[in-house]
């Protein structure tokens, strides 16, 4: 089995924008049973609605929404405390991969690989970081 993956908005962006590369990954994902998740900040970020963004409400249905309850924005929160961070959307894709990185490897997809990195390196798990 591959990866667990996490995307951050700029893997939902390249999706919208029907990037092959992502595509593939999502195709191949869905292939393997791999689990593919989305944090609801990041879908915040990335949605506009409308009819423009069918490619981006397909890709979604492929996709596990994790919501932001009082817990993870709390937990965010210390995160963005212990890596003098501002970004709790970052931080919640951090915690999100940091959650399947306890059960197999967790990859990210973003296009912002330096501060996701800086928030992952706190968390246990082997997560790895892919620049979208």
């Amino acid at each position: 089995m591959t990866a667990n993956i996490t995307l951050d908005a700029g893997a939902l962006i390249a999706l919208d924008r029907n990037d092959r590369y992502m595509w593939s990954v999502l195709r191949v994902a869905a292939d393997d049973g791999t689990i593919v998740q989305v944090p609801a900040g990041v879908i915040a970020q990335a949605w506009r609605g409308g009819p423009r963004q069918a490619l981006l409400s397909r890709a979604l249905r492929h996709c596990d929404e994790i919501s932001l309850d009082g817990a993870t924005a709390r937990a965010a929160g210390i995160l963005c405390a212990q890596t003098a961070t501002s970004d709790v959307i970052d931080a919640t894709v951090a915690l999100a991969a940091g959650s399947i990185a306890r059960s197999g490897d967790s990859v990210v997809f973003t296009s912002d690989p330096i501060d996701i990195t800086h928030l992952t390196e706190r968390l246990d798990g082997p997560i790895w970081i892919e620049t979208v």
